[in-house]
């Protein structure tokens, strides 16, 4: 109801236009169709809309307030028509009718002491059925006392940062808000070199770093898997060094030419901690993680969490425990890998028909590719994007500004974030950027 009295109020919604039967309403947001006829009636009875039978339910006329004349009004932001950023799932897709009888199970079984004050590490429901799911699909070796629940892969580096030391190795090209949360917790980030087969692990021992951010199952945004001799030398650094591995598994469980590779955490449980969320599988939305700690970690962690109000929701974990517990997360993976990996070919095939000399990288896995572009065809490619309303990633904005290897020119091209309908219209709009900005070369 308060969304709809702002788009009201900002112009969204225009006098006199037409809003959706409730039943129809009801139905794409997942509620009670009565929900959504009380809100209805309420915004009636305030003046924002109207409803006459046979005419529906519609703006009312002189709802939004009259501006000032001598007033400017500043320029709405220009919204994207496109969606082609990387990090992002398809949001239509999310399981809203699964989710909810996931929600009505598993609240209805919870005992009383759910709703009292939280265990900063989870519940045990939720860390039992990640212990198992984690060891079956992603080979991670965990005792659920070893497992605590957060917000995401950000709440978790949060969390472990005051116990990195002063410097943590990191990849050269990455997610650059990983590297800016470091440094505000007052970690400083040396950069590995990066490469189709993932970061230069043999750098870490010059790196002086105490602990190293990778992302061995598919490098963020390059796209490769950390090489096996590249993973067992990072674990050997580490147990020699008496360093620490985070392993971020951001997409792990989306791999398209096999079957996904399992986590490096098996290789040493006791200096790697594993990181996962639910943000790409389900979505970024929900704020649910989890971190797989070496045993020594556990209580340190927990003491730089507290127990008072940095504990994620807990009918959120309730929900979330039951949908993996009953299969429908695996079937949800399922159900998305496909998808993804049709636009994924969709996105290859529709460039080497329209853009062939575009060579195309980093999709045996995962939600983006990437698109390599000559030397200083990168700006050029943006502004042609941004004038076609699509929003896409340029790939000089993962780089690390101490990095030692070369900038590279290129796109990271999400292919999960468009709802199926719209994603041959984003993939038409990068096609005509790619050549507007051939065009001016």
């Amino acid at each position: 109801m308060a969304t709809l009295r702002e788009d009201i109020r900002s112009g969204r919604l225009a006098p006199g236009a037409l809003l959706p039967p409730s039943r129809t309403l009801a139905a794409d947001l997942g509620i009670a169709r009565n929900t959504v006829a009380d809100a209805y009636a309420e915004l009636v009875a305030e003046g924002w809309l109207t409803a006459r039978r046979g005419s529906g339910t519609r703006v009312a006329p002189r709802a939004a307030p009259a501006a000032d004349p001598r007033t400017p009004r500043p320029a709405p932001p220009v919204r994207p028509v496109h969606n082609l950023m990387p990090g992002s799932p398809d949001a239509a897709s999310f399981p809203r009718t699964a989710w909810l009888a996931s929600a009505r199970r598993a609240l209805t079984a919870a005992p009383s002491d759910a709703f009292g004050p939280g265990d900063p590490r989870g519940r045990p429901e939720l860390r039992n059925a990640l212990a198992d799911y984690l060891a079956r699909a992603r080979g991670v070796r965990a005792d659920p006392d070893r497992i605590v629940v957060c917000a995401g892969t950000a709440h978790a580096l949060t969390l472990l940062a005051p116990l990195l030391g002063g410097a943590v190795a990191v990849e050269g090209h990455g997610l650059h808000v990983h590297r800016e949360l470091l440094g505000a917790a007052g970690v400083r980030t040396v950069p590995l070199s990066v490469d189709s087969d993932g970061a230069l692990i043999g750098e870490l021992a010059r790196s002086g770093a105490a602990a190293a951010l990778l992302t061995p199952a598919h490098q963020f945004p390059i796209g490769g898997p950390l090489h096996p001799e590249r993973r067992a030398a990072a674990v050997d650094w580490a147990s020699r060094s008496g360093g620490l591995i985070l392993e971020d598994d951001y997409d792990g469980e989306f791999r398209y030419d096999r079957q996904p590779v399992g986590a490096m955490q098996d290789l040493d449980p006791e200096r790697v901690v594993y990181l996962g969320s639910v943000s790409k599988s389900l979505s970024p939305a929900l704020r649910l993680g989890w971190m797989a700690l070496p045993d020594r970690l556990v209580d340190p962690v927990l003491e730089v969490k507290g127990i008072w109000e940095r504990w994620v929701s807990v009918p959120d974990q309730l929900t979330l425990a039951d949908f993996i517990v009953s299969g429908r997360y695996d079937r949800q993976i399922r159900l998305m890998r496909g998808r993804y990996h049709r636009r994924r070919d969709q996105l290859v095939a529709t460039l080497v028909d329209r853009a062939p000399a575009v060579r195309v990288t980093g999709i045996a896995a995962g939600l983006h590719a990437v698109l390599e572009l000559p030397p200083g065809a990168e700006a050029r490619v943006l502004s042609a994007a941004a004038a076609e309303g699509l929003a896409v990633g340029a790939l000089s904005t993962f780089r690390h500004p101490d990095a030692r290897d070369a900038p590279r020119d290129g796109l990271v091209v999400g292919y999960g974030a468009p709802a199926e309908h719209a994603f041959a219209g984003a993939l038409e709009a990068l096609c005509r950027a790619l050549g507007v900005a051939a065009r001016l070369r």
